[in-house]
């Protein structure tokens, strides 16, 4: 046996002498401890195994019904409560939920819900630069040069388990037009990109944007009419081509952002009338008209010259329209859901996982990632635990997988690294 005291300032426990513990005696503290705590400990070896004596199962047990049963250390002694803590009887109360918690040991063995980096899917900005430009309203976020600083974070992702990436290109102004065609250029920035990384990494999980905002000179997910109407079907007819552009440079899944209806079916339709039936869909299900979306605009310089996108995404207020969306995607073909932003909306985020056996996606958007680090720079809030802490709420909430520009960041500490 062997007892120490703890290097901290604890109250005494009262009534205990260490002489009646044979050979335990009191280690000496720095005169600024004036309050001490007794610790015992399993064994004073220091492999903290008691000595063999060479004797045999039968010899043991034959000692102990004789009465000579071995020495083990003693029962711990109560922690004293604080001077002044009121004497009570103690509540007749049959359910202590708290006995599940009261060490990492039992919190761990009954934690409800794990995050792991291969629940990231990392959101990265790509341009035509060699440079990697800083996005002012995402601190740590660049537009990546998609030859050069994009193969470098791809890999440091992959370093530390994050292996699903999602593409999004900041577009020349001079290739953008009011019906996106750059969007399904098989020679433009993503399917260049697409195929440069799936040479360099084969195995890297490739998501991809699917609506005409980053391509078109108005701004908008669609193609507008004179009046500023978002017109529908038109739409869903370029970003068929822009699904199959991609698929054919390699993407993994194509992911319709646009919000035009019956968008999913006709993407599945082109993409399996040109072999690619492989190739899956992860629907924005349910995107709402949010204004949590600002800093990405600035990423990708996409915000609509006029107006809102009111008429195509859905409204913050609604709550049950999101099954409407949902059944219109199970049966258009859609293989993943995902629900955008993400915290904000963690009761629609539960709303899909209880309706679908489908994988459920949450996108935690620029605007959350951008407040996150802006109370961590002020010191408001401790910046890395409420980024973990935000990333287990999607999870617990339903989400499988999620879309988050902190997945680098994250998996780092998820993997001990600083």
């Amino acid at each position: 046996m062997a007892a120490t005291y703890m290097p901290f300032n604890v109250g005494t426990i009262k009534g205990l002498d260490y002489r009646s513990y044979g050979n335990l005696k009191p280690n000496v503290l720095p005169m600024h401890h004036t309050k001490r705590m007794f610790v015992v400990k399993a064994s004073s070896n220091s492999d903290g195994h008691m000595k063999k004596l060479g004797r045999s199962d039968a010899e043991c047990e034959a000692a102990v019904v004789a009465g000579n049963v071995p020495e083990a250390p003693p029962v711990p002694p109560i922690p004293s409560s604080p001077a002044g803590t009121p004497v009570i009887p103690s509540f007749d109360i049959n359910r202590r939920p708290r006995r599940n918690r009261r060490s990492q040991v039992f919190r761990s063995a009954f934690q409800e819900t794990s995050l792991s980096p291969a629940n990231f899917v990392y959101p990265l900005f790509i341009h035509e630069g060699e440079e990697d430009t800083p996005i002012g309203a995402m601190p740590g976020c660049y537009r990546l040069g998609w030859r050069h600083g994009l193969l470098e974070e791809v890999a440091k992702a992959r370093d530390v388990g994050v292996n699903s990436i999602v593409l999004f290109p900041k577009v020349p102004d001079a290739l953008k037009t009011p019906t996106g065609d750059e969007a399904y250029n098989d020679s433009g920035l993503v399917p260049r990109t697409i195929r440069l990384l799936k040479d360099k990494y084969p195995d890297l999980v490739i998501y991809t944007d699917v609506a005409l905002d980053p391509y078109s000179s108005d701004g908008h997910d669609g193609i507008v009419r004179e009046d500023g109407v978002i017109m529908n079907d038109e739409t869903v007819y370029q970003l068929c081509k822009q699904a199959v552009s991609q698929a054919r440079a390699g993407a993994d899944v194509v992911s319709p952002s646009d919000m035009m209806d019956g968008r999913v079916g006709s993407i599945r339709s082109a993409l399996d009338a040109e072999g690619f039936q492989h190739v899956s869909i992860m629907s924005y299900t349910a995107k709402y008209a949010s204004s949590f979306y600002g800093p990405f605009r600035e990423a990708l310089d996409s915000n609509p010259r006029f107006g809102d996108k009111k008429t195509y995404q859905m409204n913050p207020a609604n709550y049950r329209e999101a099954l409407v969306e949902l059944r219109a995607d199970e049966s258009e073909g859609a293989d993943i859901l995902l629900v955008k932003p993400g915290l904000p909306y963690l009761d629609v985020i539960r709303l899909l996982r209880d309706n679908s056996p489908l994988p459920v996606a949450a996108y935690q958007v620029s605007g959350e990632y951008s407040m996150i680090k802006a109370g961590g720079v002020l010191k408001m809030i401790d910046e890395e635990k409420v980024m973990l802490e935000s990333l287990m709420c999607l999870r617990r909430a339903g989400a499988d997988i999620i879309l988050t520009y902190f997945a680098l960041q994250a998996a780092r500490v998820l993997c001990g690294e600083k």
